[in-house]
């Protein structure tokens, strides 16, 4: 019996929800699965799923061990890549992005990523939570801002600007700050940043806004500025068309901050994958034009 009987069918029902669907992905019975996996749960004297007649969940061992097996699994697949005459970008690519950048911007792009490349299966997770890529076994992440961690590798791929606006019946309203200070008696409309950026002589500087209003998407936040609720910072891809049509007015300009870098990260092991190196060369490539910020990165 191979190490390797019974995993690949494990992660497959795992990732597919149920035994029909494992079945499918590998193009195998569902009767070949549940011996399978009953081979590997003796061999392993552990059971990993829960099974009744109508769903299939995993246990707290099975979640446990379905991180190592797919860890496993797509190793095996980067070996047989990196082998590869042609190095083509192969197996399972798991990428972690925030929600807003992921649906308008990265999805896009790994959509014409997995058009080029057919013999990759890609995996996106739209989360604004700040995924441990090297513990939950993800290939990559697109971040912005600084980055702590020493395990991974992080490639500038392109930059966003933030604006700070509200509506011209705000302003006419409540006035027009001109001085950071003024923010304080305003209405702010505060999205997953707690604290907006400025520069102020020449200096970054952290301003926390008592906010009126809050939520987690850039897209509501933008809503309520264009319903004249109170001012509010935002990358300026929200904002651009607003801004344009005169709907929004960016206020304290001169206190603009620097432009905030977007990366690529991934752990270090992994950057020489096919999947890794030409991705991130999609990425720098296309992602600074769809921004619209031309050539920048």
């Amino acid at each position: 019996m191979s190490s390797w009987d019974g995993i690949d069918e494990f992660v497959a029902v795992a990732t597919a929800g149920s035994f029909r669907g494992g079945a499918s992905a590998l193009g195998v019975s569902t009767t070949h699965m549940s011996r399978a996996i009953m081979r590997l749960e003796a061999r392993i004297q552990t059971q990993l799923f829960h099974r009744t007649t109508r769903s299939v969940r995993l246990t707290d061992t099975g979640r446990v061990f379905l991180e190592h097996c797919r860890r496993m699994v797509t190793e095996r697949e980067e070996a047989f890549a990196l082998v590869n005459e042609k190095g083509e970008p192969q197996g399972e690519l798991r990428l972690t992005c925030s929600t807003a950048m992921g649906e308008r911007f990265i999805a896009p792009i790994l959509r014409r990523f997995a058009r080029a490349y057919p013999r990759l299966q890609v995996n996106i997770d739209l989360t604004n939570r700040v995924v441990d890529l090297v513990a939950e076994g993800y290939d990559m992440a697109v971040r912005t801002g600084h980055l702590p961690d020493s395990r991974l590798i992080g490639t500038r791929i392109a930059s966003r600007s933030l604006v700070t606006c509200a509506s011209p019946a705000y302003l006419k309203r409540r006035g027009s700050p001109q001085a950071l200070s003024d923010l304080d008696d305003h209405d702010c409309l505060v999205g997953n940043a707690s604290s907006w950026r400025f520069c102020v002589d020449g200096q970054n500087h952290a301003y926390r806004p008592h906010s009126r209003w809050r939520c987690n998407s850039g897209s509501a936040v933008l809503e309520a500025a264009l319903d004249d609720m109170g001012l509010c910072q935002l990358p300026d891809f929200y904002a651009r068309q607003a801004l344009a049509e005169g709907r929004l007015i960016a206020v304290l300009p001169h206190l603009q901050p620097a432009d905030e870098p977007i990366w690529a990260v991934y752990p270090q092991r992994r950057h020489l994958q096919p999947k890794i190196s030409e991705l991130v060369g999609m990425l720098r490539k296309e992602l600074p034009r769809m921004l619209g910020m031309g050539g920048k990165a």
